[in-house]
């Protein structure tokens, strides 16, 4: 390998590690928008919930220049094989991400329809469901980084988890209206608020997925 060669390989690697670090960061930023947006429903601070969506075009930024970087090492480095696929990884990881910090906004702004009027009942799943989430997303974001595939796998099984206390919020909130039809409208935003998290935890899969694919050229579809 001529000294020329060498030079642009190494910087090409550069410009990889910081697309890997910007990748972590902007996870970070999502991870924070999702458990801020549910601890502002949870103890009703408006302010708290209005920061979670003054936030969200932040993340939208990062998102562009992620995108760019991206588009930037195609044009310019023409990469090959492995290195093409984390670069394509990464533009499909940065919309996953997005939308999972669309789905905390708009967790945020059902805490503000809410305000503080009394909840109708005490938040328990829906913590528990967001404490599921962070911690796949910890760990799906670790797989990237670490090409490891087994530890996507090992984030994608959390879905199930998720999917039975979505299922557990739904079935309560059903009892409360069938039993006390004042409880409708409130009752009905915090079945929104699961659901927002619920699907969370399917962009989350869907990063694993690309994990998978990074490393072994495969499309699995980890959320049938």
């Amino acid at each position: 390998m001529t000294e020329s060669v060498s030079r642009t390989r190494s910087a090409f690697e550069a410009q990889l590690q910081v697309l890997r670090e910007d990748l972590l960061k902007m996870g970070a930023l999502v991870k924070e928008a999702v458990s801020r947006s549910v601890e502002a429903l949870k103890s009703q601070d408006l302010t708290l919930a209005r920061e979670v969506v003054d936030g969200d075009e932040v993340i939208d930024e990062f998102e562009h220049e992620i995108e760019q970087k991206c588009l930037m090492l195609l044009a310019l480095q023409q990469p090959m094989a492995v290195d093409l696929r984390f670069i394509g990884t990464a533009l499909k990881t940065v919309t996953d991400l997005e939308r999972m910090a669309d789905h905390a906004c708009d967790i945020a702004k059902i805490a503000m329809r809410i305000g503080h009027e009394p909840l109708i009942k005490p938040l328990v799943d829906i913590p528990r469901m967001t404490a599921a989430i962070e911690e796949m997303l910890d760990e799906g974001l670790a797989a990237l980084i670490g090409r490891d595939p087994e530890r996507a796998l090992e984030a994608a099984k959390r879905d199930d988890e998720v999917d039975h206390l979505y299922g557990q919020v739904f079935r309560e909130l059903l009892v409360f209206m069938l039993e006390d039809p004042r409880t409708i409208r409130q009752a009905t935003h915090l079945l929104f608020v699961a659901q927002h998290l619920e699907r969370i935890a399917d962009h989350v899969t869907n990063l694993s997925e690309w994990v998978v694919y990074l490393v072994k050229g495969e499309l699995r579809d980890l959320n049938p």
